[in-house]
């Protein structure tokens, strides 16, 4: 199969000839380049006009012969440009007389870095300009486990060099200007697998105005938002339990992100895959590789029916061309998660917070010592408001290291039933009445079954909350390490945010899961915290490319 792809979401004009039997792709681009500042959405509609009739004539002339079918970028991206590139496709299926395959531009940025591995299932991070989120494969769908909460790294990264005065794209400049820098602290932002960038470039700004070095700060950035998004991938392969990695998006062209989330998957044993540079960028490789397994499931479209999307979500494609993956296996007597191993013995359990190479030294021993200080208040704290939690038993915050009591006999991602997630619904309300977030409520995150008896060496005689009996099967909140104290309904439909995240990712059932968990909060929480939930889910930052 022969397949030609066009792409042209945002700045980059582009075509490509994807030869399925031989495996190769040829690739012609033509990108737009402002004079100043960033992307101007009418010049890179202009460009587009211009650049895609040259584009797709080169790679004519390349295919010297029949072509099968012609894939494009439909979305998500500038609607302008998208427009273009849907028009130019529609018209080349037709006179080719060959099917037309709409491809989501994300989704492609994933399937060829599992087409280049190998790998059967994936967790993928999309670093690109307008984009940043993490990816798992789940019952025919790419699921969000998560993603930016304002907008795309590389246009985050573009904001802070457009107010120094650099010129886009603003990723190798910064890159470059890094290499020089010493480390300066700025905003570290993971909610769950969400993150943030703006507090983090607002800082960066006021950094350099306060007279800050451009290459200091330059190199706090790389530290601190590649620490965030290895960090939310690490959590993504944790919950889902795969232990494959790959990387989309233009960012993803970085040393330093590529080192960072390398290292991490050397550390837990997973294996990474980065595509070479030319298929990082916004290129039409990727669209003509998708579109060909797309194509040969018979995934296809009407003239009629091929309009374009801006808005096209990773998580609203059907995937045909993939069998179901394989369940994730189970772990033993020590887990290891996204920034802790948990030895596991009797009745109690060590978490430690081991240092991870791939962060800098100064920010790691921060983070280090501030989740393991606010894990043990806040799991107290939890216990105090009715919420069941472990024991802490011992503290070493120099080692970054908690003793809890054994609770549970699995995690809820293994057992899940629409009563545990009520459960969890009651739960979260009680702490967020009493002021507080949980930060990470994921189903990996919430343990079941009975609890063990209290230690001996406590002294303490168990309470009528803390016997187990025949009945005794609940449902506990653990791991506090990213909680804090708040009174902004933002901060807890956050909370709420994150474990229906978590439930799309692990579950089967997941809408009727999530409904019973909402009605759940519902009746002893604020409703106003649900209200908000809806307003964060329709923003922009959910919703736009």
């Amino acid at each position: 199969m022969r397949v030609v792809g066009v792409e042209g979401t945002a700045w980059c004009a582009s075509a490509a000839l994807y030869d399925a039997d031989a495996d190769s792709v040829v690739i012609e681009s033509d990108a737009y380049q402002p004079d100043s500042g960033g992307i101007h959405p009418r010049e890179a509609a202009e460009h587009m006009r211009q650049a895609i009739p040259r584009v797709i004539e080169t790679i004519l002339d390349e295919a010297d012969g029949d072509v099968d079918a012609v894939a494009f970028s439909r979305g998500p991206g500038l609607g302008p440009c998208l427009r273009i590139v849907g028009s130019a496709a529609r018209a080349l299926a037709q006179t080719l007389d060959v099917p037309l395959v709409g491809v989501n531009h994300m989704v492609a940025h994933l399937e060829i870095g599992r087409h280049g591995s190998g790998f059967d299932a994936p967790v993928c991070l999309n670093a690109s300009g307008a984009n940043a989120h993490v990816l798992a494969y789940r019952n025919g769908r790419y699921r969000v486990l998560g993603e930016t909460m304002d907008t795309g790294v590389g246009n985050a990264i573009d904001k802070f060099t457009r107010h120094v005065g650099w010129q886009h794209p603003g990723g190798p400049k910064v890159e470059a200007h890094a290499a020089d820098g010493e480390y300066t602290e700025l905003p570290y932002v993971v909610k769950g697998m969400d993150f943030s960038f703006s507090g983090i470039m607002s800082a960066a700004k006021q950094a350099v105005d306060d007279g800050v070095p451009v290459d200091d700060v330059c190199r706090g950035l790389e530290e601190t938002v590649f620490a965030m998004l290895t960090e939310v991938s690490e959590r993504a392969l944790a919950l889902t339990g795969r232990d494959e990695l790959v990387l989309g998006g233009g960012v993803g062209q970085n040393d330093r992100l590529r080192s960072m989330l390398a290292e991490m998957c050397e550390a837990r044993g997973a294996e990474f895959y980065a595509p070479e540079p030319r298929f990082l960028r916004d290129n039409a490789g990727m669209i003509a590789v998708l579109g060909a397994r797309m194509a040969e499931a018979g995934d296809t479209l009407d003239v009629d029916d091929s309009a374009i999307d801006s808005h096209f979500r990773p998580d609203e494609v059907p995937v045909t061309w993939r069998a179901p993956e394989a369940p994730p296996a189970r772990e033993g007597a020590v887990r290891q998660g996204a920034e802790a191993t948990v030895t596991i013995e009797a009745d109690r359990v060590v978490k430690e917070r081991v240092p991870k190479r791939y962060r800098h030294e100064r920010l790691d021993d921060r983070l280090r010592r501030d989740r393991t200080v606010l894990e043990a208040r806040l799991t107290s704290e939890a216990r105090r408001q009715g919420v069941p939690t472990p024991l802490v038993w011992d503290v070493d915050v120099p080692e970054a290291t908690i003793e809890l009591q054994h609770v549970g006999d699995s995690d809820l991602r293994d057992a899940l039933s629409e009563q545990r997630v009520r459960d969890v619904g009651r739960h979260l309300a009680a702490i967020h009445r009493a002021g507080f977030v949980h930060g990470d409520p994921t189903t990996r995150n919430v343990r079941v079954g009975p609890q063990d008896p209290p230690n001996e060496r406590t002294g303490s005689k168990a309470t009528r909350e803390q016997r187990v009996g025949p009945e005794d099967d609940r449902t506990f909140l653990i791991d506090f390490g990213l909680g804090y104290y708040t009174d902004d309904v933002e901060d807890y439909a956050m909370d709420c945010h994150v474990f229906e995240q978590s439930l799309a990712g692990t579950a089967d059932d997941a809408d009727a899961l999530v409904a019973a968990f909402e009605q759940s909060y519902r009746t002893v929480g604020d409703s106003a915290v649900l209200d908000q939930l809806r307003a964060i889910e329709g923003r922009g930052r959910y919703q736009d490319d």
